[in-house]
């Protein structure tokens, strides 16, 4: 087994124990032992634990930015374009607990401001263009304003995405990233785009469901 290898293990152990668990509870030992790895191979590719949280948002950034930008340059209608972003941006979330997000938050602010630096300016900032290309091409209602949508929008999801805020509510990230984007394009779609939105939805959810 290559070193790569070994590093991808490490990676991917290291980030469903932080994903399931939070940041602060895991230990280096924990991930070496889980894995059949002395410590010292992990401490070889990743020298604390701060550095391999580290390793593992900047991999999900990577994905996350290379299936926005897959999404947004197809040459498929707007509406399943967005329809398209609200499933991914639901399953990406899934993987992302709250305790993960309260733990970088506290122990990894600088971690955490990257985060949301990346949200806004390579997943948000995605968005807005393709809400201004949706009124450009009738898809949204005449009456409303793209750019005041997207920021009522990127608002809502800046809330939501507080660790704080998120403690306080019965629901997930993934569930209320679902309600929000539901709400808010049935409301701002026309008649006919709304229609179609809900039929790729609604195929997009049993294709989902189905794997």
């Amino acid at each position: 087994m290559s070193e790569n290898d070994d590093e991808t293990r490490i990676i991917d152990k290291a980030s469903d124990k932080f994903m399931d668990a939070g940041f602060n509870k895991v230990t280096m030992d924990e991930i070496a032992s889980d894995l059949g790895m002395s410590k010292k191979t992990v401490y070889k590719f990743f020298p604390s634990k701060e550095f391999l949280l580290k390793a593992i948002v900047h991999a999900l950034m990577k994905r996350v930015e290379q299936e926005v930008r897959r999404i947004v340059a197809s040459e498929k209608p707007i509406e399943e374009k967005l329809t398209a972003l609200l499933m991914f941006v639901g399953n990406t979330m899934r993987k992302l607990s709250r305790p993960f997000m309260a733990d970088t938050q506290r122990f990894a602010p600088a971690l955490w401001k990257e985060i949301e630096l990346f949200r806004r300016e390579r997943v948000l900032s995605q968005l807005q263009q393709m809400f201004r290309q949706a009124k450009k091409e009738g898809v949204f209602r005449e009456d409303l304003d793209p750019d005041l949508f997207y920021l009522v929008l990127s608002t809502t999801i800046q809330g939501i995405m507080n660790p704080q805020v998120l403690s306080q509510q019965p629901f997930s990230a993934e569930e209320a990233f679902k309600g929000i984007f539901r709400i808010l394009y049935e409301g701002a779609f026309t008649q006919e785009a709304r229609k179609r939105f809900q039929l790729n939805n609604l195929s997009l959810t049993l294709n989902e469901s189905s794997r």
